[in-house]
């Protein structure tokens, strides 16, 4: 589609879902489309709608306005996106603002994720145990496995190319419960796009992309190659920031150069353990997935300028834990120690509530649905990352507390990572607007003494930011867009215990700058 297209996709549940039997209802988003004053198209159930109820539709009506790149849709009902997800591409109505040789073509590629078991059971049993969910089977290049899992070698994703010529790689993460690396053997990428925003180029051996997360890559095809140079592997393999069992398999698929034939030998020797673990970085490599994220800068040109806030009217410092709950009595609990597993900002794990927030909002009868009272700080100062993982009371409390803005205000938020069970690196995901990520270190937070070092010039503009394992990560938003608006971890397991938030944004002045009314299709809850 291209920029500044009105668009109006249909979707349709069957059975309970969309395209999952038996789910019992859901809900689709535009991961990373603004919505401008369509907040009723953004697809969070409960938040911006209930979900679509069994055998009903659902028209999505929105406008795609200075928006173009790559991004993706997926459902966003419980765990449905497991395998409810695909590409969503705006393409510009102007050249490309990539130096060097004529695009040959386009290749996307999804990473995903692959049970064996019914995602929805096994949600529910995370949550009936408080324990945590049974890790996946498999990851996925657009949908396949590859060789290195039982029975799948003719399930293997292959790119056919041709020698001397440039392609864009367009790599969308739609894992559920994972950050990824991902590299082609012998071959250097370039960055050139995030989340649907231009970047400065960043010359590159692999990638790392937190689910929700989307990288645009030139890939540069060799003129010269060898007999036995007709393949070489596209991989993808998980970075590992928690003490919580993990998938820790690797997905390979094939760059194939159409002059060469298929060499079976060749492709069994690159397939074996030492090949993979030379592609990619080590599952555990936290300075390379650091050197990479610090790389990547807004592209700040005169076309498409950096509009970062270099002042700001609003700073929330929100903490990002873990938590482990008291078993309730007469019950049995099955996470560490005895105890439920939850995740909270500023000890208060999200509640959605039994309808949608935006709803309640326009009609103005949010009593017994939000309440407008998130803490704008810590509630306990603390060393947040310092503090023993296992020995202090994580109890959290529970709700659905959102904070509120005027329309254009200039906002900060600062996610500060603790040490709570474990220092993990978060994926953090804003809804509604784009974010410049200002700044990022380990540790805590020092208000004083961080904001000096931000970087106001180039900041990368995104939608998804992965905050460090350890640490804190700074945004700033030009609040531009009236609506409610979810804040909330990429990490689907983490979002199910409560790793989330809301924030509304003030109807402005002007009628251009007020939410539109709902359609007369919203679903009912």
């Amino acid at each position: 589609m291209e920029k500044g297209n009105s668009v109006m996709p249909h979707e349709t549940t069957f059975n309970g879902e969309r395209t999952i039997p038996g789910a019992g209802g859901g809900g689709s988003r535009r991961h990373g489309l603004r919505q401008y004053r369509t907040g009723w198209a953004d697809g969070p159930a409960y938040i911006t709608q209930c979900p679509i109820r069994s055998k009903q539709s659902y028209t999505y009506r929105f406008k795609v306005e200075d928006q173009r790149g790559t991004l993706l849709w997926h459902a966003h009902h419980s765990w449905q996106r497991a395998s409810v997800y695909g590409a969503f591409i705006i393409y510009p109505r102007q050249p490309y603002p990539f130096s060097g040789s004529h695009i040959q073509s386009e290749i996307p590629i999804i990473l995903g994720e692959w049970w064996n078991d019914d995602v929805d059971k096994v949600e529910k049993e995370m949550l009936k145990t408080g324990a945590g969910a049974k890790v996946s089977d498999a990851y996925t290049l657009n949908g396949l496995p590859g060789p290195l899992y039982p029975c799948s070698t003719k399930d293997t994703f292959t790119a056919n190319v041709d020698p001397g010529k440039t392609y864009i790689l367009r790599i969308i993460n739609a894992a559920l419960n994972n950050e990824l690396f991902f590299a082609i053997s012998n071959h250097t990428l370039t960055v050139v796009e995030v989340d649907a925003v231009y970047t400065k180029p960043v010359h590159t051996k692999a990638i790392m992309i937190a689910p929700g997360q989307t990288t645009t890559l030139l890939l540069r095809t060799n003129n010269h190659l060898s007999s036995n140079d007709g393949e070489f592997l596209i991989a993808a393999t998980p970075y590992v920031t928690s003490v919580f069992p993990f998938n820790n398999s690797t997905t390979v698929g094939f760059l194939r150069y159409n002059n060469k034939p298929v060499n079976h030998l060749n492709r069994r020797r690159l397939t074996t353990t030492l090949s993979t673990r030379s592609v990619l970085p080590d599952m555990l490599d936290t300075k390379f997935a650091t050197r990479f994220s610090d790389s990547i800068k807004s592209l700040g040109s005169s076309e498409y300028p950096c509009k970062v806030p270099t002042v700001i009217d609003k700073r929330v410092v929100t903490t990002i834990s873990l938590n482990l709950q008291n078993c309730p009595e007469n019950q049995t609990c099955s996470g560490y120690n005895g105890k439920r597993f939850f995740a909270s900002m500023n000890n208060v794990s999200f509640i959605r509530p039994p309808i949608s927030i935006l709803e309640s909002y326009y009609k103005k009868q949010r009593k017994g649905v939000f309440t407008l009272d998130f803490p704008e700080k810590p509630p306990n100062r603390f060393d947040f990352t310092g503090v023993d993982p296992v020995s202090e009371n994580m109890n959290t409390e529970f709700g659905t507390k959102l904070f509120e803005v005027d329309f254009g205000a200039r906002l900060e938020i600062v996610f500060q990572g603790t040490s709570f069970l474990n220092v993990e690196n978060h994926p953090l995901h804003v809804h509604g607007h784009n974010f410049f990520v200002v700044g990022r270190g380990f540790g805590n937070f020092d208000e004083e003494k961080d904001p000096v070092k931000y970087n106001l010039v180039d900041p990368p503009e995104r939608n998804t930011i992965a905050v460090p394992t350890g640490g804190w990560a700074a945004i700033r938003i030009n609040a531009d867009n009236p609506g409610v608006w979810f804040i909330h971890c990429h990490l689907e397991q983490h979002t199910s215990w409560g790793l989330a938030m809301g924030f509304i944004v003030r109807d402005g002045p002007l009628p251009s700058q007020t939410l539109l009314r709902p359609p007369r299709d919203l679903p009912k809850c």
